[in-house]
């Protein structure tokens, strides 16, 4: 389930602060793609003997994960990751909505030419990964990699990119993740993302934000179909005849 990396190794190689920010990144990696899988509760022994490492810089790791919303703190349970509701994700993507729609409005009025044109580079990178190709996913580098990113950091707000590049950031990168394999979204997002681009090339404000609303959007009822169809293939309890 998870890459030990030869993290036994690493401990004695590392030191402590050093160790906890690995343990932190790949523990991160490992949810954000649903190697762990959302609701699993997280054992400290077993992530420590998996990792070859003390409870000290495991600790500081989780702490770290339940910041960035990845993990929860359960009553009587402990850590837990994160399971949004249907309402919760729903929430999610309306803040979004707003936000990246704003970010997108900002991004056509401050990014410089030179950004702009690596903005392109970026789509051009997503266009060449195999899993788009083959039209089963898309691209899901972070960071400078990722389209969405690129335009939130572009908008020039640094209140604006601390929520969402980074206490929302792998939260919803992991329901992005999760949702970017249904049927045909993969093509319908690089080409609403090219549209967003050449909005933001032009320096229409209001049209790039237009465009990142819907597209969000987009994928926001994605997300109620999902959540439709997991609804119509659960079993109606029956009552007693």
């Amino acid at each position: 389930m998870l890459d030990t990396i030869e993290l036994h190794t690493s401990a004695q190689q590392l030191d402590s602060g050093t160790l906890a920010e690995h343990v932190f990144r790949l523990i991160q990696a490992a949810i954000v793609k649903g190697e762990i899988a959302p609701g699993s509760k997280i054992s400290e022994p077993e992530l420590a003997r998996t990792y070859g490492i003390s409870r000290g810089p495991l600790r500081e790791a989780i702490h770290r994960l339940e910041g960035q919303k990845l993990l929860v703190r359960v009553p009587h349970v402990g850590a837990r990751v994160v399971s949004l509701s249907h309402a919760e994700l729903i929430e999610l993507y309306e803040i979004r909505e707003s936000l990246e729609g704003m970010a997108c409005r900002l991004a056509a009025e401050r990014m410089s030419d030179g950004e702009i044109d690596d903005l392109r580079r970026v789509l051009s990178t997503h266009e060449r990964d195999e899993a788009f190709q083959a039209g089963v996913g898309y691209y899901q580098q972070e960071g400078d990699f990722d389209f969405h990113y690129r335009i939130i950091q572009g908008s020039g707000n640094r209140t604006l990119a601390k929520l969402l590049c980074d206490e929302l950031y792998q939260l919803v990168r992991m329901y992005r993740i999760q949702f970017s394999t249904t049927p045909n979204r993969p093509h319908q997002a690089f080409a609403e993302h090219h549209r967003i681009l050449d909005a933001i090339a032009e320096r229409d404000g209001e049209l790039a934000e237009l465009l990142m609303r819907r597209h969000i959007a987009a994928s926001k009822r994605n997300v109620e179909r999902h959540f439709k169809d997991v609804l119509e293939q659960t079993p109606h309890k029956r009552g007693n005849a």
